[in-house]
């Protein structure tokens, strides 16, 4: 969706790029502390990620609408 390569999920986090790595290989869910998936969370939100809870269809991530430029 961001386009971003670990190295970027990682700076962006302030997770170090092994421990991206080493998340991103692991299926299901993140085994991580508390506070490293809440910082991951943290940079993938400020960067347009808007995270969707079970809405039937399961949870889901989207990107936020761009804001049209007025005139």
């Amino acid at each position: 969706m961001l386009r971003w390569e670990q190295r970027d999920l990682a700076e962006a986090s302030m997770v170090s790029l092994p421990s991206i790595q080493r998340l991103e290989t692991k299926p299901g869910e993140l085994a991580a502390q508390a506070r490293t998936v809440a910082a991951i969370r943290n940079a993938l939100e400020k960067a347009g990620v808007i995270f969707v809870d079970e809405n039937g269809e399961g949870p889901g991530v989207r990107l936020k609408k761009k804001k049209a430029k007025s005139k």
